[in-house]
């Protein structure tokens, strides 16, 4: 088993994802085991590869079985800049880490995280109507809203029990925009909520509950899309809609706790958090329902730690979720072995050669993710495809939008 498990070689690679790109780590064994995990630079994160490949060095040698070992090492140089990309760097290294040891052990990583508790885990349609504005990426390509009314159609006809979705503007002639300042679409730094947004959300989400009908859960992500005020505001907005929950971002979890406070819907938070101590405060301020876990971002090993810590506070948990397979395979083992689980994010909306790029796609059953039992995560990258589709220069947040200009 020694020689199974030792490092020799730790590359990364990337391809296209048409409208942004898939990262993967490999990592390679003496005695043939191949580790991966996913991992991404498109969401507010260029650099991880980078990280990865200035200290993969210190895993040759190395043994995966030791993963726990191997990122207190790499902790300790690391630590005066421990978060953001370096601390995603280290959530992919224990993530391919967790592979290698389960392929050499010949179990679903599952059995190492002590074992499922479910072997089905219900998911959610996220993007529900952001994605395919996105033309020509997906299709049938929104426009306006006739287009909303079909996909929120889609979801149940698809077998789903719940999509989550975003805020909208819709313009005189019914054509639909996203509206997000946060990431700057459009580029507003105040971020107010004003009457025109209110109107907007409220007729979007009253449009997707007529066509998905009663029984569809409806779940509505902000994002950092709003301060406080804002939030309070779309909160009293729609305080007389059926919502599962009311998702957003703010880094101060005592403003989330006044806000969760005075929500009539529950609210979720933290995907963008790393580390259980990040997680903490939200934790003792009563700042959630659901805390959101970035499994590629942390490590699934250290999500199990975050979830433990959450069920201690009796709070749920639900992955981060919106990469490829290989990462919706990592988050389904996590989800299957934390008892507060509360729903599982996914992305249906897929580009053509998904079917190409993983060897296993994710099976969905009456709105379930059903848990492989193949050893490791259960799929992995297909390399030839990868070099099919070489990743492109240009993508991700920094890239999409235009940067704005004042007059000097």
């Amino acid at each position: 088993m020694k020689n199974k498990a030792t490092i020799t070689e730790v590359r990364t690679l990337s391809c296209s994802n048409s409208f942004r790109n898939y990262h993967f780590l490999k990592i390679t064994t003496e005695g043939g085991v191949v580790g991966w995990s996913e991992f991404d630079e498109n969401f507010g994160s260029p650099g991880v590869a980078a990280v990865i490949n200035q200290i993969s060095h210190r895993l040759i040698g190395q043994s995966a079985m030791l993963h726990e070992h191997i990122r207190e090492d790499l902790r300790n140089v690391v630590r005066p800049a421990l978060g953001g990309v370096v601390g995603q760097a280290l959530g992919a290294i224990e993530n391919a880490l967790l592979d290698v040891k389960a392929k050499v052990m010949d179990v679903p990583c599952h059995v190492l995280l002590g074992g499922k508790v479910r072997d089905k885990i219900r998911v959610y349609w996220s993007h529900c109507v952001s994605y395919r504005m996105r033309a020509p990426h997906f299709s049938p390509v929104i426009k306006d809203s006739e287009g909303v009314r079909q996909i929120a159609r889609d979801v149940g006809a698809g077998g789903f029990t719940a999509l989550k979705t975003n805020i909208f503007e819709y313009d005189g002639n019914d054509s639909i925009e996203p509206w997000s300042p946060g990431f700057g679409r459009p580029h507003d730094p105040s971020m107010n909520v004003e009457r025109s947004t209110l109107k907007n959300l409220r007729r979007h989400l009253e449009i997707m509950r007529e066509a998905a009908g009663p029984d569809i859960d409806i779940l509505l992500d902000l994002n950092f899309n709003a301060r406080t005020e804002g939030y309070l505001k779309i909160l009293r907005e729609t305080s007389d809609l059926d919502l599962f929950w009311v998702e957003l971002d703010l880094l101060d979890p005592k403003a989330l706790a006044y806000i969760r406070a005075h929500s009539p819907h529950p609210i979720s938070s933290c995907e963008t958090l790393i580390g259980l101590q990040q997680f903490l405060p939200y934790f003792e301020n009563r700042s959630v329902d659901v805390a959101i876990i970035d499994a590629p971002w942390n490590g699934v090993w250290q999500s199990v730690k975050i979830a433990a810590a959450a069920e201690a506070y009796d709070v749920n948990v639900a992955p981060h979720n919106f990469y490829g397979h290989l990462s919706t395979m990592m988050n389904a083992h996590f989800s299957a072995v934390v008892p507060n689980l509360r729903i599982m994010e996914t992305d249906i909306d897929r580009i053509a050669w998904d079917s190409e790029v993983f060897s296993h796609a994710p099976e969905i059953k009456d709105g379930h993710l059903i848990l492989p039992d193949r050893p490791g995560w259960g799929t992995e990258p297909v390399e030839a495809a990868l070099d099919k589709y070489p990743p492109l220069e240009k993508v991700g947040l920094f890239h999409r939008t235009q940067a704005p200009s004042l007059a000097i």
